[in-house]
């Protein structure tokens, strides 16, 4: 099982810093999701940018959300120097 994530802090490029509750801090490129069905509303900058963690995942406005388990598995470690 992944670990849930504890905070997140939107970046610029539609990237999300994640902090998961294990402590591991990774980046996730969402990107690849922004035209794909109903994540097409994360187009809108101000949209991506009021990411909020809710029970572990990562919500938008409107119940738009994606799971620990894809932020983990799709996301790139941070080292402790703060290089991806």
């Amino acid at each position: 099982m992944n670990p849930y994530v504890k905070l997140i802090n939107p970046l610029d490029d539609y990237k999300l810093e994640i902090v998961f509750e294990n402590g591991e801090r990774r980046i996730f490129d969402a990107k690849p999701y922004l035209h794909r069905g109903v994540f097409v509303r994360l187009l809108n900058y101000a949209t991506f940018q009021s990411a909020r963690v809710i029970a572990g995942s990562v919500e938008w406005p409107g119940e738009l959300d994606l799971s620990y388990d894809t932020l983990y598995l799709e996301s790139r470690p941070i080292d402790s120097s703060g290089v991806v």
